[in-house]
């Protein structure tokens, strides 16, 4: 009798340890103090913040919404060098300590129905084991339905990818478009968007090109081409200026219209 309390007791235990652990239990940070940020996006291609609250990790940078408990861009450049197929272990999510109100708690998401859908992709942070943990801050982090993160979004995804190793470096821009009377879930109330963007820019000596891609955020089979938006479109939805730095001249050239020439689909 004694042996059966003293074992029911353990198990008991046991449970509540897992319990805590789950629920209470985060790493502090992810982040290097230390880092250099060499792989950052470069200044002059940062959008514009609508909060004024812009983070800058070692290898993105984004502007994070309080009222949406989620980024409105993460920013980042992606390199050949990027592409690798190291095998990573997959880490908590955890609040981003850079965020001055904290980001959303991960357990807002479960039970929701959504994916923590990642912004900067993991998948193209393979190539250091802290650049690949960083894309696990719940600040890189939105819901999204699970067939689209896993349908048309990683096909988006994985061209990008593609182009990098053809075309050389990229910088990318992605987000979700954020605004009035979007469902909330969780207890902060993080806003499930209903279109998602993404813009992707290459140089070519002195000249860019620049696509631009918004999507709602539901499966679909369309080729990625179909897409296509203006720049200046997604400015509109979104109300950040993307390119604020360059001059007006180059945002009227490359902001304004849809050219898809020089990109292989």
């Amino acid at each position: 009798m004694k042996k059966k309390t003293t074992y029911t007791f353990l198990i008991a235990l046991c449970i509540i340890g897992f319990w805590l652990f789950e629920n209470f239990y985060t790493p502090d940070t992810y982040s290097n103090p230390k880092g250099t940020g060499t792989s950052k996006i470069e200044m002059d291609y940062l959008p514009s913040s609508t909060t004024g609250e812009v983070v800058n990790h070692e290898f993105y940078t984004l502007s994070y919404s309080e009222p949406h408990e989620q980024a409105e861009w993460v920013a980042y450049e992606l390199k050949k060098s990027h592409l690798t197929n190291d095998d990573r272990k997959r880490p908590y999510f955890i609040e981003d300590p850079e965020v001055s109100t904290k980001s959303a708690d991960w357990r807002n998401y479960r039970g929701s129905g959504y994916d923590r859908g990642h912004l900067c992709p993991a998948g193209d942070r393979r190539f250091s084991e802290q650049a690949y943990n960083e894309t696990f801050y719940t600040s890189n982090i939105s819901p999204q339905d699970r067939e689209f993160n896993a349908g048309v979004w990683n096909r988006l995804e994985q061209q990008v990818r593609n182009w990098c190793r053809t075309y050389g470096d990229l910088i990318v821009i992605t987000g979700g478009v954020l605004e009035d009377g979007l469902e909330e879930i969780g207890e902060e109330d993080v806003d499930v968007p209903r279109a998602f963007y993404k813009i992707v820019l290459r140089k070519e000596g002195e000249q860019v090109k620049a696509l631009a891609f918004l999507m709602d955020a539901r499966e679909s089979q369309a080729p990625l081409d179909t897409f296509l938006v203006p720049i200046a479109t997604l400015e509109t939805r979104t109300g950040v200026d993307f390119f604020q730095k360059q001059p007006q001249s180059w945002q009227d050239r490359v902001e304004k219209t849809v050219d898809a020439s020089g990109w292989d689909f």
